[in-house]
Order: structure tokens, then C-alpha cells, then sequence
């Protein structure tokens, strides 16, 4: 199908912006409705509104499009305003979401899209960046968007996502660690599960193919499950060429008692009973026609992006260079090499 109209709230940063140029690549007609912050010149060929979807929609008053691709809604306020305003103006509704809405499933079970979701008690509640509320507020925006638009939504819930043009350094951290060589600090063991995460170009393909089949419904999107750190860190390794890159393997204990924080200081790392995502499931995703690259190629590609970055300082996340060398050395005095 080509020359479906879609318009994008956001589109120009990190997810947004790949969907948008997947859905130029398909041969559709994008238009993206943000304040113009986050890249106010973005250099990409698609139809530009200004606005503030907290009380300035104005833009987007008697206009059509086929169908809405929601990137950027985290208050159920907000999203209920947009949602109702553009139901009559168009045919489907794509709600990004995250997997942080399940109601902390025991890291063995399987996390289908039937699991149970957060609630919150007070549902005017708008701390979207408290962690504790986070989740049930992106199900309560999902549950806008289905009231909203029955039949005709579509509700992506999100593992971490990866790539180039990831902001967090979430997963970046490690290829270039890796490719900077040296000793690296790796946690507890090659052989440890890490938590899903999905390449964002995986989802922008598949969320604009899912739109131009009129797919409706809610789905999980993450990796395949059983990736190991050892296979990120091997990989990276590999793809980097960083033949004098070595890792040593620090427990978890060790980490949580020299208060090292996870996931922000060492990505990829929840601990041991913490870990409530890692049963995440994308079957359903995948059966409807979710196609996830190579690991070797996230990594080649993120990589090569990273390095038209500046390359001075410390990562967003993941280990400062003198916090990663003062912990080597603790570790190395208690337990050798």
C-alpha cells in the first residue's frame, strides 16, 4: 500500500524519527506535529506543525490524515485530549507504549499481552518520570486511545529499545566500551540472560507495515529471548575489532554492595529478582510480521553512528571511565584475576 497519509506526534528524535523514515521509504505521506525542540531544522522531507499537544493543538483543527502514530503520549490528560480530537479525522490510531505497564510478573513467567497492567490510584496523577507511576500511566493512555477509538487502535508495548540515535546510551555504552579496549568491567557472567531489548528500526518497519494493514490490537515488541551480555559483549568485540578488549566478570554482590546502580551505571543490568521483564514474549509481534536483524548489525550500526558523536567525556549511562577503573581495583584486590 503507498501514499498513506500519517501523521507522527513527535518524529523527529530517537523512535519517532525512524518510523518516520520508514514510512518515506515506504511511499507515504508524513506529516509530524511537535514543539520543535528536540531538532528544530530536522533534515528529513516530511510536513512540519508546531504546536504543544498540552493545550495548543491548533494546528491540527480541521485537518485528515488516514491514520496516527502516537510516539510521544506519557500523561492519559494529554493523549485523551489529542485522541478525541482526531477520531473523526482519521481511520486508525498507533499508540506507543511500553512493557513497563505489566504488574510485576516473576521473572520466570511468560509475559503475554493478557498479563495483568499496573493501575494507579489517583489517575490524575502526571509524574510520568517517576518510575513508580510510569507504567500505569502509559496503560491508562493506552486504555484513552481504545475508548477513544475502538477497533482501530493499535498498541505497541516496547522492551528497551536500541540503535542508532538512541539519546539514553542505554545499550551504546557497551560497543563502545568494548571498542575503547582495555579491561572491561562485565557483571556477573556470560552466561546471564539480559533483559529484552528491540533494534528501533525493527519497530518503526513493522509499526508502519502494521498501520498500512489496518492491524489492530496490542502486542509486545522485544528481542528474541536468551541473549546473553556475553553475546553482547562478544559481538561487540568482534564487529569493533577491538582484539584487546577483555572483560571481567564482577558478581552482583560485589556491584550492590559498592552501590553501583543498575540499568543506569551498568546497562543491561537488573539484579537477580528484579529482572520482571525478562519473560517478555513476542510471538504474537512476530507472527504478525515482526522481522528482528541481527544483533551483529544493532551493534555495527549503532556503533558507526556513535562515532559521529564526541567521543570525549563520559557515556549518559553506563560506567564513568574512572568509576569502571577505582572497581576493577577493589574487585582485583578481594578476588584476584
Amino acid at each position: 500500500m503507498h501514499g498513506v497519509k500519517i501523521l507522527i506526534f513527535g518524529g523527529t528524535r530517537f523512535v519517532g524519527r525512524h518510523i518516520a523514515e520508514a514510512a518515506l521509504a515506504r511511499g507515504h505521506d508524513v506529516t509530524v506535529f511537535n514543539r520543535g525542540q528536540s531538532d528544530p531544522n530536522p533534515d528529513i522531507a516530511v510536513e512540519h506543525l508546531r504546536g504543544n499537544r498540552d493545550g495548543d493543538l491548533t494546528a491540527l483543527r480541521g485537518r485528515r490524515w488516514d491514520a496516527v502514530i502516537d510516539v510521544s503520549g506519557y500523561v492519559p490528560r494529554i493523549v485523551r485530549a489529542s485522541v478525541q480530537l482526531l477520531a473523526p479525522a482519521v481511520d486508525h490510531y498507533t499508540f506507543i507504549s511500553t512493557a513497563s505497564v505489566y504488574d510485576s510478573p516473576k521473572a520466570a513467567d511468560r509475559i503475554g499481552e493478557q498479563a495483568p497492567i499496573k493501575t494507579i490510584t489517583d489517575d490524575r496523577r502526571e509524574d510520568y518520570q517517576d518510575p513508580a507511576a510510569y507504567g500505569a500511566l502509559k496503560a491508562l493512555c493506552e486504555r484513552a486511545v481504545e475508548d477513544a477509538m475502538p477497533d482501530q487502535a493499535l498498541v505497541a508495548r516496547l522492551s528497551l529499545v536500541v540503535g542508532p540515535r538512541d539519546p539514553t546510551d542505554r545499550f551504546t555504552y557497551w560497543p563502545r566500551r568494548v571498542a575503547r579496549g582495555g579491561t572491561v568491567l562485565a557483571f556477573d557472567g556470560p552466561n546471564r540472560v539480559v533483559l529484552p531489548f528491540i533494534d528501533a528500526r525493527d519497530i518503526a518497519w513493522w509499526i508502519v507495515m502494521s498501520v498500512e494493514a489496518g492491524l489492530t490490537g496490542t502486542f509486545n515488541l522485544g528481542s528474541q529471548p536468551g541473549v546473553t551480555i556475553g553475546e553482547v559483549l562478544e559481538t561487540s568485540r568482534a564487529v569493533s575489532r577491538a582484539s584487546g578488549a577483555s572483560f571481567v566478570w564482577v558478581s552482583e554482590a560485589f556491584l550492590l554492595e559498592h552501590g553501583v546502580t543498575p540499568w543506569t551505571e551498568i546497562p543491561l543490568w537488573v539484579p537477580r529478582g528484579r529482572d520482571d521483564l525478562a519473560g517478555l514474549d513476542s510471538t504474537k509481534a512476530i507472527g504478525a510480521g515482526l522481522r528482528l536483524r541481527p544483533l551483529a548489525k544493532t551493534i555495527a550500526d549503532t556503533l558507526a553512528w556513535d562515532r559521529t558523536r564526541p567521543q570525549d567525556g563520559d557515556p549518559l549511562a553506563g560506567l564513568a571511565a574512572g568509576r569502571e577503573t577505582e572497581l576493577l581495583r577493589l574487585w582485583e584486590a578481594t578476588h584476584g584475576r
